[in-house]
């Protein structure tokens, strides 16, 4: 029986999270399927990239693109290239992306160009904000899609009135749940609590990254104005985002951050942000996957 090529490609920690199951299964029928990873390089850092990696136990990517940061339209066509280098070269018999990153769209579009047959997993969400890229991205790599794998029932609504053939989408459930079944046990032995000089139950938990709440001066500062006063009553933790922290320093936020309320720590891997947020008073963000 000829073996199916499965090419998968990531480029930041939600895709990750995603694939790590699926990659997982398919090695368990390696007569049937040879699946490869393709890692972008959107997120690149050891914090955003390597240690999601090391937690979800994912494989060395077969491919690694390093195309880095930059504008939408650069980072997108950066892809895009090195994407279809890698297409070109393994002729796969289906490719799966993840998500709603500009990684997902570019490696959609280079897909449909060269006719290989495409998977989206976590297809059919819509946040009805069309100034959100991400919405972008998940509009256009559906409409490309071969294969639609919804994660809930809004989902499938929402694809059949933007007019997807019903015999393209299946619901197959949240495959991020499979990640945190298969890491719970051992997320709950992380010592971040102790790292970070917190009990269970005391403190909050905050992930602030998306462009419409970052990228404005006086929408950033509103939103941090917020948090400090809840920060008062209930200290908050802050894995800061890259682009947070950087747009917290180029407003002159950083005042705003500094009080005792707020705590400001790096990055966390898979394993540490679980325990984190499963010992969390409550958690803000602006962040669906979690």
């Amino acid at each position: 029986m000829r073996k199916s090529k499965i090419v998968c490609v990531v480029g930041a920690r939600p895709n990750f999270i995603k694939a790590a199951p699926l990659l997982r299964e398919l090695r368990k029928y390696p007569s049937q399927f040879t699946p490869l990873l393709v890692h972008t390089g959107q997120h690149y850092d050891d914090n955003l990239s390597q240690l999601f990696f090391t937690d979800l136990n994912l494989p060395k990517p077969d491919e690694f693109l390093g195309v880095g940061s930059g504008s939408h339209a650069g980072q997108t066509a950066r892809i895009m290239i090195e994407v279809e280098r890698v297409l070109l070269r393994e002729s796969p018999d289906l490719v799966v992306v993840f998500g709603d990153v500009n990684s997902t769209l570019a490696t959609a579009i280079v897909a449909a160009k060269l006719c290989v047959s495409l998977a989206h997993v976590e297809a059919g969400l819509r946040s009805h904000d069309r100034s959100m890229p991400e919405e972008t991205n998940r509009i256009l790599t559906d409409h490309l899609s071969d294969l639609l794998f919804v994660s809930e029932a809004s989902g499938i609504n929402n694809l059949s009135r933007e007019g997807i053939a019903d015999d393209k989408v299946f619901f197959t459930g949240n495959i991020m749940i499979d990640s945190l079944v298969t890491s719970f046990e051992t997320a709950m032995k992380s010592p971040v609590l102790e790292q970070l000089n917190l009990e269970p139950h005391e403190y909050a938990t905050l992930t602030l990254h998306r462009p419409s709440n970052v990228d404005n001066a006086e929408t950033l500062m509103k939103l941090m104005r917020a948090i400090e006063q809840i920060g008062e009553a209930t200290p908050v933790i802050f894995p800061c985002h890259p682009r947070t922290r950087k747009k917290i320093a180029e407003f002159g936020l950083s005042d705003l951050v500094a009080g005792k309320g707020l705590i400001i720590v790096e990055p966390l891997g898979y394993l540490d942000f679980c325990k984190l947020v499963y010992n969390s008073k409550f958690v803000l963000t602006d962040s669906g996957g979690i």
